[in-house]
């Protein structure tokens, strides 16, 4: 069966299945006793076949299929996580910090970065006052003017919302 359809492969598919079987030679002719040792150039050899021709899973005698498919999905994973680690740049802050430099911006809403970046300085905490701008809370839709008004119990027209005490 395998006479017929061998005249259909295409002669790109043959190169590769000789040099995968070459391969294989070269790795066999190399151990001395006991089990092949494989190298990271054989092991990436047979990856990038793998890649090109998954049908050099048929002509693999020296390992076993399932073990190159194995490899390929853990290199792909190694480079995947190589690809999503941090590239360095400023420390991160502790969630610590960040949950106290918004608290301490929505209790005192009219205290901008400066200030809060002053009180963690006084607190023992070594931060940027960039930082302390990043992880405040945005205050959308109210101007300062507004919030000082609201803050203060006044109407638009500074009148007071409440009657002044005695």
């Amino acid at each position: 069966m395998a006479a017929l359809t061998s005249p259909c492969k295409s002669k790109i598919r043959l190169e590769a299945e000789n040099a995968a079987l070459r391969h294989q030679l070269l790795v066999l002719r190399r151990k001395l006793r006991g089990r092949v040792k494989l190298a990271n150039s054989d092991r990436w050899f047979f990856i990038q076949l793998y890649r090109w021709f998954p049908s050099i899973l048929e002509v693999l005698t020296v390992i076993r299929p399932e073990t190159l498919v194995r490899w390929h999905r853990a290199g792909f994973r190694c480079y995947w996580r190589l690809k999503s680690r941090p590239l360095g740049g400023r420390p991160q802050i502790a969630t610590e910090l960040r949950g106290l430099i918004r608290q301490m911006s929505m209790e005192n809403p009219l205290w901008g970065a400066p200030r809060i970046h002053g009180e963690l300085l006084k607190l023992g905490f070594e931060v940027a006052q960039s930082s302390v701008a990043k992880y405040m809370v945005k205050r959308r839709g109210l101007g300062f003017t507004t919030q000082v008004q609201h803050l203060l119990g006044c109407c638009g027209d500074g009148k007071m919302l409440w009657p002044a005490q005695p």
